[in-house]
């Protein structure tokens, strides 16, 4: 029994070393909104992250992918920023009473950086407690992506705005500040289709972004990429800190596991 044991624990240790820090904080629910329902789904989970695109129609923000999409009950208060604050005030200014860690929420501009952007920002502003890591060192963090103001203009916003990086940008050190994570489309790096290996060009090509990115102590995100068992092993072993994902349900599993 002990010549079993062994190997059992040396392959546990060996897999320790290869994830040690992945759990569900480092998954990334994508277009969560197409869930039933969304937020509570990927919340439930414990993910780190949660994303919702919003269209500013009318100074009301809905969230659909498509314009022709939109549902008049379906804003951005409904479906996130109102749940969002209930659950906090119920933690008492927490995301979960089981655990110490927080979420972001990736917001996706699909209409111009302006008026959407403000018209978000007056939202939030009506729960710093909650959205203000200033205010609360477990709020949420607010991510913007999709459509971004330039750089130079991070500074016309709160400070409680972060944004998605892009890595064909240069930032100086006040604008790196404002940046939370890269997120970049695994198409253009890889053709890869989830099933073995990743070849070794595309795998060079792959992980040259993730240490650029990582010795900025930033953290890094592949959209548009496989999303399967095999994969999230290949990219938790490349060290990518956000696992994007349309199963939440089966990713989390797995992470538990």
């Amino acid at each position: 029994m002990r010549k079993i044991l062994i190997p059992v624990f040396l392959l546990f240790i060996s897999l320790a070393t290869v994830y040690p820090q992945y759990s569900t904080l480092n998954a990334h629910s994508h277009n969560d909104y197409e869930n039933t329902p969304p937020f509570s789904l990927a919340y439930e989970n414990h993910f780190g992250s949660i994303e919702a695109d919003i269209w500013a129609v009318n100074g009301e923000l809905f969230v659909s992918h498509n314009e022709k999409d939109i549902i008049p009950s379906r804003t951005l208060d409904s479906l996130y920023i109102r749940p969002i604050v209930r659950i906090f005030r119920q933690n008492g200014g927490r995301a979960w009473t089981d655990n110490p860690g927080t979420f972001q929420l990736l917001i996706d501009l699909k209409t111009p950086v302006e008026p959407t952007l403000s018209l978000l920002i007056q939202k939030l502003i009506q729960y710093p407690e909650v959205f203000n890591p200033q205010i609360n060192k477990n709020a949420i963090r607010i991510v913007i992506t999709g459509n971004r103001p330039m750089p130079a203009e991070f500074i016309n916003y709160p400070a409680f705005v972060f944004f998605d990086g892009n890595v064909a940008l240069k930032y100086n050190k006040k604008q790196l500040k404002r940046i939370a994570l890269y997120s970049e489309n695994f198409r253009n790096f890889s053709s890869w289709n989830g099933e073995g290996e990743i070849n070794e060009k595309e795998n060079i090509r792959l992980k040259s972004v993730i240490d650029s990115v990582h010795s900025m102590k930033k953290k890094i995100r592949y959209w548009n990429a496989p999303d399967d068992n095999n994969s999230w092993n290949i990219f938790m072993s490349m060290k990518i800190d956000f696992i994007n994902t349309d199963h939440i349900r089966e990713l989390a599993d797995h992470l538990k596991q």
